[in-house]
């Protein structure tokens, strides 16, 4: 379905819940991610949980409306702030599971921060909570990708406008203002619980941001770090990935 947030048109997917009065899992994906590109994730957590989910591509992603300018060094943190609480009131969504990866990841931290009445628990993937030299360097190598191999034609599939959602993300995560984005400092407002899952190989971020975020948040942290698993757990250890978090979202919540 589409619905607007901040004045756009986004695209968004509802899994009805199986339990009454249990919390919504809210999916926020990665920077070049889209509802497609969770594949059949946010079912299987649904599925195992009993609890209802809320699926979305966020503005210049995936089928939502296209980018119409480049993206400003605050706009996960307007995500957060303007669309992100939109999109719960239009789903009357009083009570959220945040599920985020990379970007979303971020996005989930920052909303709980501004939001803490609203958020019954964070699970957040491959987080990012400042910039590392890894980083960029990774995301200046998928830019040449981008341009020299078929990543564009596979992330055409899921983009209706691949290359405003390409550059959109991998300009503003190379501009030198973005250097400093940091968002340490509001990770001391968040009391709801927090699971990080991490791959040991993660190419864009180190354990230093999971180590951030179990030092700075108020409540509890739970830290899981898979093995032979790069940036996207859920699809790299897909099968280990859902069981610990939806074995952990019931524990905590459920």
């Amino acid at each position: 379905m589409f619905v607007q947030a901040a004045g756009r048109r986004v695209d968004a997917q509802w899994i009805a819940p199986r339990i009454d009065g249990a919390p919504t899992l809210v999916f926020l994906h990665e920077g070049l991610g889209s509802i497609g590109l969770w594949r059949g994730f946010p079912q299987a957590i649904a599925d195992r949980t009993g609890f209802g989910a809320l699926v979305y591509s966020r503005y210049g992603n995936g089928r939502s409306q296209s980018l119409s300018a480049p993206r400003d060094v605050r706009y996960m943190h307007d995500e957060a702030s303007i669309a992100l609480p939109e999109l719960l009131d239009r789903f009357e969504i009083e009570r959220a599971l945040l599920v985020g990866h990379s970007d979303g990841a971020s996005i989930a931290l920052i909303y709980a921060a501004e939001h803490p009445g609203r958020v019954s628990a964070l699970v957040v993937e491959a987080p990012h909570v400042f910039v590392e030299e890894l980083s960029v360097r990774s995301i200046a190598e998928i830019g040449e990708r981008y341009r020299n191999g078929d990543l564009r034609e596979r992330m055409a599939r899921h983009h209706d406008d691949v290359d405003a959602t390409f550059f959109g993300w991998n300009d503003i995560w190379l501009h030198p203002d973005f250097l400093a984005w940091n968002i340490e400092p509001v990770l001391t407002r968040i009391e709801a619980p927090v699971l990080c899952i991490q791959g040991a190989q993660d190419e864009y971020g180190t354990l230093a941001q999971v180590e951030a975020i179990a030092r700075d948040v108020k409540g509890p942290v739970d830290r899981v770090i898979l093995d032979r698993c790069g940036h996207s757990p859920h699809r790299e250890r897909e099968r280990d990935t859902t069981a610990i978090l939806a074995g952990w979202a019931t524990a905590s919540v459920g």
